[in-house]
């Protein structure tokens, strides 16, 4: 039987390889685990994702490296952890010096090469750099509409309601440029009607799918959405419409984006020629309360190395290849790239990859071989090493530190008050029998057995030998800030940051 896996594989392989798949990767902004009605919440309406989910392969055990959106993105798209490419400490920002090294190999370049058109449209925030040297025209994107960073980095307190002069609730950063829309390198707007973007994103995809087909070749599009991050928007067909208040209005939105997107393809007559991928950043802002989402059964969210934080809910989506149904095997966004690379033919980056090819999982021909898993926190450092590591069904937690994004849930262990705690022996919990991390196997020395001794050793190996493995590069957010890198649409205007602001002829 194993034989005929492996042919299978191999034929499946060599198909990919003279018929490259179309590619849709569409990533989420702060969405947890529980958010989704095939995850489910008993109140979202997502029929969308939910119809996505049930037509494809929906896994349980999905993971990000780190639970933060700069270096969670840069995985996504390296296929390499965050500390190889120097995507840490915490996030970029609009006047960082730093960003994704040129010298990376991002997912976009690796599907170029094989002859894709290539697009994103949304959230970068993996860098602007000196002339915009870090953004995505200069990553391997041939086209690109979006916003560099996240939508709050920047006053953005009057752009997030609908109708335009309703006054708007959360926070936004103060006393830096509006924040862009860019169309490749150009601004296209200063600052955008945020409502108005998501119809924006989804004509720059049609349009992207139509050429790719018109030039006979296969597409690849990232599709990064804003939602569901805070503050959050929608626009006029889906303000007040949800039963989940401003945070349930953004998701219907992204579910409707996800719509759209698949009405696209089949009106394209492209659906069993195109691959889908669904899943997000990295978990819920529980410190938002009721508009920051919501982690299900898991514990903490955003910003924690608990499972609220890193496990994340995931659909790949491919009629005809891809059999409907439901995986309990391990998997990373760290396994996009290497997946993607094998499922289309295109030759892997000559590089360290800490990702794994898992196409035979979604073809069915055979099982996850990634066995581990190993998460970093937010401001990771090489003394401390990782802080917590999931191998099979086991995960220990060798250090534990509550976080801002994690605050106002009933557990203090989540909140910023909760210091950096080291656990000798770890914190060791069965994620199979209890995935909110409730029951510490290892709490009661009494009722330790063999059995978990051994799962103990095998834990505190792994981690010793994967910190004395790993090198870290130098930190590209460590590289400071110069505010002069911040886009203007008005170079050299006065009164600085504020006449920034080029007219948006299309919200």
């Amino acid at each position: 039987m194993r034989a005929l896996w492996a042919l299978l594989l191999v034929l499946a392989k060599g198909l990919a390889a003279t018929n490259p798949p179309n590619i849709v990767l569409i990533f989420a902004d702060d969405l947890g685990y529980g958010d989704l009605g095939s995850y489910g919440h008993p109140s979202s309406i997502t029929p969308n994702l939910d119809q996505l989910a049930a037509g494809g392969l929906r896994f349980t055990d999905f993971y990000v490296p780190v639970s933060l959106c700069t270096p969670s993105r840069a995985a996504l798209l390296t296929g390499r952890l965050p500390v190889r490419t120097g995507m840490y400490p915490g996030v970029l920002e609009p006047s960082s010096l730093g960003g994704l090294p040129l010298e990376e190999v991002t997912l976009a370049e690796v599907l170029a090469a094989r002859g894709y058109l290539t697009g994103m449209a949304g959230k970068w925030h993996l860098g602007v750099g000196p002339e915009g040297v870090f953004l995505p025209p200069h990553q391997g994107f041939h086209r690109f509409l979006g916003i560099p960073y996240s939508h709050d980095q920047g006053p953005c307190q009057n752009l997030t309601c609908f109708p335009p002069s309703t006054p708007c609730e959360g926070s936004c950063d103060q006393g830096l440029v509006p924040i862009p829309l860019l169309s490749n390198l150009s601004v296209e707007a200063q600052p955008p009607w945020l409502p108005g973007l998501e119809a924006r994103y989804i004509a720059f995809a049609h349009d992207l799918m139509a050429d790719a087909q018109c030039q006979g070749r296969p597409f690849f599009l990232y599709y990064a959405s804003h939602h569901t991050h805070y503050p959050q928007f929608s626009g006029q067909s889906f303000a007040g419409r949800s039963r989940r208040g401003p945070f349930g209005d953004s998701l219907m939105e992204l579910d409707a984006a996800v719509g759209a997107l698949m009405t696209a393809i089949g009106d394209l007559g492209l659906l069993k020629e195109t691959l889908v991928i669904f899943t997000s950043d990295n978990g819920p802002e529980t410190m938002r309360m009721t508009r920051g989402g919501c982690s299900g059964l898991l514990r903490c969210g955003k910003g924690t190395t608990f499972e609220g934080g890193i496990r994340e809910p995931a659909v790949v989506y491919w009629p005809g290849h891809i059999t409907p149904g439901v995986t309990h095997e391990l998997a990373s966004s760290l396994d996009v790239l290497p997946t993607l690379a094998a499922l289309t033919g295109a030759p892997l980056p000559n590089v360290t990859l800490d990702g794994f090819d898992l196409s035979s999982v979604l073809l069915g021909t055979g099982k996850s071989p990634r066995q581990s898993l190993f998460f970093y926190p937010t401001y990771p450092d090489d003394v401390h090493g990782v802080f917590a590591v999931r191998n099979g069904k086991y995960k220990a937690h060798f250090f534990t530190q509550g976080s801002i994004h994690s605050d106002t849930t009933p557990d203090p262990a989540c909140h910023a008050a909760s210091p950096l705690t080291a656990h000798e022996p770890p914190l060791l919990y069965n994620l199979s029998e209890d995935p909110g991390e409730n029951y510490n196997l290892l709490g009661v020395v009494a009722e330790i057995t063999p059995g978990m001794l051994r799962v103990l050793k095998k834990m505190q190996l792994l981690k010793a030998q994967f910190d004395a493995a790993m090198t870290f590069s130098p930190s590209q957010i460590a590289r400071g800030k110069d505010p002069t890198l911040q886009i203007c649409c008005q170079p050299g205007c006065t009164p600085h940051p504020t006449c920034c602001q080029c007219p948006d002829t299309q919200g």
